[in-house]
């Protein structure tokens, strides 16, 4: 049963498996996190639209941080490019990531290590650790839903060597209809890991697979050296001329609550916290990057605070500036129809002191 879900996760994604096979730490683990770093997701219901574009973007509050090597986090080693910047937000449905990062234009058709590629990792079990990917001590062989209880950590992964630019990929009919979390089509991927040799798409697993998963996910691409904003197609790649300037970005959502019963999936809680770390991958010098090879936003958890309709009312002031003077308008014009109908009232009901003439003097 092993053989065969490795068989499928081939033919579902080299990047999957490649990384798998070389995780590999070539020294003792050693981290300096800063614990006071996050990312907040507030409210903001009807502003994005998922196309990878970031215009819609820009009044949101952005979350930057260094990226350092994920196996050996030495600052001499940082991403050269530059900072990655995470956003983040909600509509009560929902929740929405933006990651930013300059970086010249790479894209090779066909093949994703030749192209950036990006990752989001959650903490779903109460002792998954953000090393060694869930960090359970059983090997591939003996890693299941019993043996690794609670290091379940939930893992969204694109590649884009098959992804068109501002389009949409991630969960599809056809791949939800098999019960998994795979994308045939841009490699944007629902998997669920407890250490990096037992990572599975949703669905499958070494105890045999289960119909009831599927890719929660949607995401888009796109890079600032596009000059074309009214769409792309397969036909048109690679979209740019490589080596250009410029600034990837990359856009993703997915219900806060899914219907996952397979403890598959990280549950996002309004005015709640979760655990996330963000991962890059990128062919440095034109080198293919290797699995191992990715950068990380920090060497540990990142708190990533799902805040509620209320606590952000800042973000939402003008429709609700608009709505006090509407209401303080026809609250003024009520109180000032009051006091005419009142001094109607009160002429209409006035006695009126008309003199008594008697008969005879008529």
């Amino acid at each position: 049963m092993v053989l065969v879900v490795l068989l499928t996760l081939l033919v579902l994604g080299s990047g999957l498996t490649r990384t798998v096979i070389s995780h590999e730490e070539s020294g003792e683990w050693s981290c300096e996190s800063n614990s006071e770093i996050q990312v907040q997701a507030d409210f903001r219901p009807g502003v994005i639209t998922l196309d990878g574009h970031a215009d819609d973007w820009k009044d949101i509050d952005g979350f930057e941080f260094s990226l350092l090597p994920a196996l050996d986090p030495d600052e001499d080693q940082e991403y050269k490019d530059g900072k990655m910047t995470v956003k983040a937000l909600h509509d009560g449905n929902d929740i929405f990531f933006l990651l930013q990062v300059d970086g010249d234009y790479a894209y090779s058709k066909g093949d994703n290590s030749k192209c950036p590629s990006v990752a989001l990792m959650f903490q779903i079990g109460d002792h998954a650790t953000y090393h060694n990917m869930g960090g359970c001590n059983e090997q591939r062989g003996s890693c299941t839903n019993k043996t690794c209880r609670g290091h379940e950590v939930d893992i969204m992964h694109f590649s884009i060597g098959n992804a068109i630019p501002g389009r949409l990929y991630g969960g599809n009919p056809i791949d939800n209809r098999e019960g998994n979390g795979g994308d045939r089509f841009g490699h944007l991927v629902d998997v669920y890991a407890w250490n990096p040799h037992c990572r599975y798409l949703d669905g499958m697993g070494p105890s045999g697979n289960d119909s009831s998963a599927q890719n929660d996910w949607k995401g888009a691409w796109w890079h600032s050296s596009f000059t074309v904003h009214s769409g792309f197609v397969e036909e048109d790649s690679p979209y740019s001329t490589g080596g250009q300037k410029g600034t990837y970005y990359f856009e993703f959502s997915r219900p806060l609550r899914t219907m996952d019963r397979l403890q598959q999936d990280v549950q996002f809680t309004i005015g709640g916290s979760s655990k996330i770390s963000v991962a890059l991958w990128y062919p440095v010098g034109g080198n293919p990057w290797h699995g191992s090879g990715h950068y990380t936003i920090n060497c540990d958890w990142v708190s990533l605070d799902i805040a509620s309709g209320g606590s952000n009312l800042s973000g939402l002031a003008k429709p609700t500036s608009s709505w006090d003077v509407a209401s303080a308008f026809s609250l003024l014009f009520s109180v000032a129809a009051l006091c005419v109908a009142v001094f109607v009232a009160y002429q209409v009901s006035r006695p009126k002191n008309i003199p008594f003439t008697p008969m005879e003097n008529l």
